[in-house]
């Protein structure tokens, strides 16, 4: 077994084969429900926090925006990370959650077999999201690159509708439309 584990690491170091490979032939894979926790949430959160008006009852009203090099430098990482996120999303044969995982949210959300079973009749549809995502990303990236705090802004604003859009697709189907009570909904 090391053996094998050894030649796949060298083959893909040199280039022979694709890291998607590399990963399948390990046996290591991650579910869609650990990236987006471990990955695109919290990306995506970056984002939407990076501009955008707060009013605080202590503190009034304040714009948010990044201003130093870092916190550029953060928002540029969260839009690369949600590109190669919607990569491995559009990975196939990746699980819904881990093995055991059960709906949060019965009633509301579906269970993983659920979602798994949907994603599988509409591969195309998610894929299609996950693209979403990936263009919305690179507009973030474009962005982040150029300091466009306002096009930030806007961009968060898709992005929550290609996020909410797939979820209501492909978690929760059952649900109707999202009531907001005017703060985002959340990824």
């Amino acid at each position: 077994m090391r053996r094998r584990i050894a030649a796949v690491l060298c083959a893909a170091a040199f280039g022979v084969i694709a890291p998607s490979a590399l990963v399948i032939a390990a046996g290591i894979s991650t579910s869609i429900k650990d990236l987006m926790v471990s990955l695109i949430d919290p990306s995506a959160d970056v984002v939407w926090g990076a501009a955008g008006t707060v009013v605080d009852k202590d503190e009034g009203t304040r714009e948010m925006a990044p201003t130093t090099a870092e916190e550029w430098l953060d928002v540029r990482s969260a839009a690369v990370r949600l590109i190669e996120g919607a990569n491995l999303l559009m990975m196939p044969g990746r699980a819904a959650a881990p093995p055991g995982t059960k709906s949060e949210t019965p009633g509301v959300e579906l269970e993983p077999a659920e979602i798994a079973a949907l994603i599988g009749r509409n591969r195309r549809s998610f894929d299609g999201f996950a693209r979403a995502l990936q263009a919305v990303g690179l507009e973030a990236l474009r962005a982040s690159e150029a300091k466009n705090t306002a096009s930030l802004l806007e961009i968060g604003g898709r992005m929550q509708e290609v996020c909410e859009s797939c979820h209501q697709a492909f978690w929760y189907p059952n649900q109707g439309p999202p009531q907001s009570d005017g703060r985002a909904l959340g990824p």
